[in-house]
């Protein structure tokens, strides 16, 4: 038994944490797509394990070069919370902030890649389980025309997982080089239509660009499938579906109304708050407000329906740039380390990619980057590839 430990422990004195954060934050992504409180626990344990670990070894946490924007945006936030119109809502609000470090706690606590890799598969088994019961729900128990919430309760939150789990999938079935890529197609196959059921049309316009980038990066010729598959879907489609299909390119639909009295209300709330916003979680509060015109329809609801407009108005123009810095940060660069043909960095970084332009496209509809559920799934996707050319980078000096 002893001699058991001492191989789990690691015979020159490797401590057990170095083991147990990547098994605790696999046990995250496993149910990342199932559970919304089970999920959170592990991740939590997560960033204990990673406390202890960086104390016990002595070790600075390591981050990417794109995370300091995210450390800017992080605290321009926490002024802004604590000059808010209500303080202590933005304060409390702020916690969320603490969901950033799952990019350190990825960057500096996966050491070996087998063990990404594995992470990677707990993901896909949850995005079958998320895909398999949305599906039973649908055949068995949803009424006509039903939004499908899956596990995380909300129609937006399902498709926004989705959407990051379909770039994914499309990007490891392409890419990988391992027979686990069909694995990753099937669950492309039964993710799409869950995600399709969700009715989210953010979420499939963010679809179709990520879909494009990989398959320009896969084939650029093969790209006249995209056209064809939606197509192929919109036919399929019962004609309530076809209907909000078709309300994309129509702004006299009512949801597509409230999103320009969203977007005219926000310019405002900016003009009035540019340097702060209003606070964090306060834009609901501040748009009661008759001034800035919204209908009482669009005052029930507690966000701007888009990324940009969302951030300047609760938190200011200066937070805003960080978080546009960030984006466009992590952007350059991954589109740097494409470089890198390795195939175990280049399908992860490809997802990357996928993901960064999913989130950011249809995050131009809706308020994703404020969905903790869809933000930390997005932050440890596109952490995975440089992750893995750290791993690379260590490998000749271990």
């Amino acid at each position: 038994m002893l001699k058991k430990i001492k191989h789990l422990i690691g015979e020159q004195g490797k401590p057990l944490w170095k083991y147990l954060l990547p098994i605790i934050f696999s046990l995250y992504l496993l149910f990342s797509m199932v559970s919304i409180s089970v999920s959170q626990i592990f991740l939590s344990l997560s960033l204990l394990c990673w406390i202890i670990f960086l104390i016990k070894e002595k070790q600075k946490p390591l981050i990417p070069s794109f995370f300091w924007p995210l450390i800017a945006y992080s605290g321009l936030s926490l002024i802004s919370s604590f000059r808010s119109v209500n303080p202590e809502i933005s304060l409390r609000d702020s916690k969320e902030l603490l969901l950033f470090l799952i990019i350190p706690i990825v960057y500096t606590g996966f050491r070996q890649g087998k063990a990404l890799k594995k992470a990677s598969l707990a993901l896909l088994a949850s995005a079958y389980l998320c895909s398999l019961y949305s599906l039973l729900y649908f055949f068995f128990k949803a009424q006509p025309g039903e939004r499908i919430t899956g596990f995380m309760g909300h129609y937006m939150t399902q498709a926004g997982i989705l959407l990051l789990f379909c770039s994914m999938a499309l990007s490891m079935f392409f890419f990988l080089r391992e027979k686990a890529r069909f694995l990753w197609g099937i669950g492309l196959l039964l993710a799409v239509f869950p995600l399709v059921l969700t009715q989210t049309r953010s979420a499939w316009i963010g679809l179709v660009i990520a879909a494009s980038l990989i398959i320009l990066l896969y084939k650029p010729k093969v790209l006249i499938i995209i056209p064809i598959a939606a197509g192929l879907f919109f036919i399929a489609s019962p004609q309530h579906m076809k209907k909000r299909a078709l309300s994309i390119f129509s702004l006299e639909t009512y949801s597509n109304r409230l999103r320009i009295e969203y977007t005219k209300a926000g310019i405002e709330i900016i003009k009035d708050f540019p340097l702060l916003g209003s606070g964090p979680d306060t834009v609901d509060m501040v748009f009661q407000n008759p001034k800035y015109g919204l209908s009482e329809d669009a005052k029930m609801n507690v966000h701007l329906h888009n990324n940009i407009i969302q951030i300047g108005a609760e938190r200011g123009i200066p937070t805003l740039l960080a978080w546009i810095t960030f984006l466009a940060w992590a952007f350059i660069s991954l589109i740097k380390l494409l470089k890198n043909k390795d195939p175990t960095i280049y399908p992860f970084t490809v997802t990357a990619l996928a993901a960064l332009l999913a989130l950011a496209s249809s995050g131009l509809f809706e308020y994703n980057f404020g969905d903790s559920e869809i933000t930390t799934l997005f932050l440890y996707m596109i952490t995975v590839p440089f992750t893995l050319d750290l791993i690379k980078k260590r490998e000749p000096k271990d």
